[in-house]
């Protein structure tokens, strides 16, 4: 039985998947840092195409970055780890991105630990869903909104840039945020399957 949890919010609020689904804090293990890598990486090698965009061709061109290469990254590093690797938000820009009930849950728990301020970063979690004799194993890792992230997602945006994100993303959510503020989230979430024996 699972009691020690490696998680930095409380996960209380959890909904219930199914009568047949059990959600669990996980114990620290090597798929919770492995994960933690996964979303590291799709972080920094995003942020970098963003910048290079940025200097080459300012915002307008890193608006485009963000709706071919995120996903391109995210599904590169998805087939080679195995696990389904991407984004989430509350306010998504982009509809494929939405969270789920569990996400929802865990993205409002982040914005609320990122309003208090008494965290210790980095604001993450990691649990498992218990399914009969089969595990999933998720985590989750908060992005919270830096400066650069404003010039595309703040409360004032550039005409030519706002015309961009009104043609290629029409139900656009993702704009009005301040710096500190909950953008969203990494996911990494590892198929089901049966423990390891002795687990």
């Amino acid at each position: 039985m699972m009691t020690k949890a490696f998680i930095a919010i409380l996960l209380a609020s959890l909904p219930v998947l199914s009568s047949a689904a059990e959600v669990a804090p996980a114990p620290a293990s090597d798929w919770i840092e492995h994960s933690r890598q996964l979303a590291l990486q799709l972080g920094s090698e995003l942020k970098g195409e963003l910048g290079k965009a940025m200097a080459a061709g300012g915002p307008v061109a890193a608006i485009d970055v963000c709706r071919s290469r995120a996903p391109a990254i995210a599904a590169r590093l998805s087939s080679e780890s195995g696990a389904t690797v991407g984004r989430t938000a509350l306010r998504v820009r982009n509809p494929a991105n939405a969270p789920d009930g569990l996400q929802r849950t865990l993205l409002e728990q982040f914005s609320s630990e990122l309003t208090s301020g008494k965290f210790t970063p980095p604001l993450e979690a990691a649990f498992e869903i218990w399914r009969g004799d089969q595990v999933e194993r998720r985590y989750m890792r908060a992005i919270p909104t830096e400066p650069a992230c404003l010039t595309c997602h703040g409360k004032t945006l550039a005409p030519e840039l706002a015309a961009a994100i009104a043609r290629d993303y029409p139900n656009d959510q993702a704009t009005d945020f301040e710096q500190g503020q909950l953008r969203g989230a990494f996911t990494v979430t590892w198929p089901a399957a049966a423990p390891p024996s002795g687990h």
